[in-house]
């Protein structure tokens, strides 16, 4: 425990110990092999290094990476072993809760929560206790002291998040900032105290003046097979908003960065046709979006399939179907 700073006798499989004090190991590098839903960004921050770092040792000339690819890790040593998760703490999930709202708030991973969770899948459900990772004495509660007077709002965030984070309500941040829906936009600034500095309401997308579905389309298929990274918004790796929000702007389109924006600012309609999206409830609400491609088939960022073409007839995705939206 004390080679490896370990503060509890907690471990877990695939983790990396030192069979030797620290101070008598010298700085080596090691291998590690591509999982499904790696990127490089993300097995740069679990071996604290970075990307960059990772593509010179590895002379990778971009940042795509395939599974069961053997990467060398570069300047680590035996006793810096991913982070052990040693401490943790639990949490009852409540009314609204996503793995991706829980990480934010107690800043750690989507993927650490399942790990040490044994989680297969992102399901939660309301009552599930699950163990926090990385948790240190103080717990990493939400931020409910000396709270300052506005956030930027960043790739991933939603009102539900940030108001998690800072122990509001949706409903206070929504009275702060006189929103009458919960579209929020990258950049946005929110005030997080009734004093805080004035904003105004965000302006809804705005299409391109010509809307082509088929070239839409077009360029969704060009990433089928990229990986499901949470939060990520490029062809390295997508979520599904993130897949979303890169299509329509390689098209010229203005959109939102999460799907409880998507669902916000986009018009209902009550039938899709081709490049309107789809949305279906996966843990509550709007939580999972595609873009619809005609014969009841869309294209999307799953979290076990990576970008792929589904059926929503198919057994999981009609009974979550939520509704359509256009944003031509």
């Amino acid at each position: 425990m004390q080679y490896n700073h370990l503060s509890s006798s907690t471990i877990f499989a695939g983790q990396e110990l030192s069979l030797t004090s620290p101070q008598s190991v010298n700085k080596q590098s090691s291998a590690y092999t591509v999982k499904s839903g790696d990127s490089l960004s993300l097995i740069a921050k679990k071996y604290h290094t970075t990307t960059a770092e990772l593509k010179s040792a590895n002379h990778l000339a971009s940042d795509l990476i395939f599974v069961g690819q053997v990467l060398e890790i570069p300047n680590k040593t035996v006793d810096q072993a991913p982070d052990t998760m040693a401490s943790s703490r639990e949490y009852t999930v409540k009314s609204g809760d996503s793995l991706s709202v829980i990480a934010k708030v107690y800043r750690t991973t989507v993927e650490d929560i399942k790990t040490v969770n044994h989680l297969t899948s992102d399901l939660i459900k309301v009552g599930q206790v699950l163990k926090i990772p990385n948790a240190s004495s103080s717990g990493h509660q939400p931020i409910t002291s000396q709270t300052p007077k506005s956030y930027t709002v960043k790739s991933g965030d939603s009102l539900s998040v940030i108001a998690k984070i800072y122990g509001l309500t949706v409903t206070q941040l929504k009275a702060y900032n006189q929103l009458s829906g919960d579209t929020i936009y990258v950049g946005q600034v929110l005030k997080l105290t009734s004093d805080g500095p004035s904003v105004s309401e965000p302006k809804a997308p705005k299409a391109a003046s010509s809307f082509n579905a088929d070239a839409l389309i077009t360029e969704a298929k060009k990433y089928i097979g990229v990986p499901y990274v949470w939060g990520g918004s490029t062809p390295s790796g997508f979520d599904c908003s993130g897949f979303l929000n890169y299509v329509y702007t390689k098209l010229g389109i203005s959109v939102p960065r999460t799907v409880a924006a998507f669902w916000a600012a986009g018009t209902s309609v009550s039938i899709p046709q081709k490049g309107d999206i789809v949305y279906f409830n996966t843990t509550g609400g709007p939580s999972h979006a595609g873009i619809y491609i005609g014969g009841n088939q869309f294209i999307h960022a799953g979290t076990s399939t990576g970008v792929t073409i589904s059926d929503m007839n198919n057994s999981y995705w009609k009974p979550r179907y939520l509704g359509a939206k256009s944003v031509r």
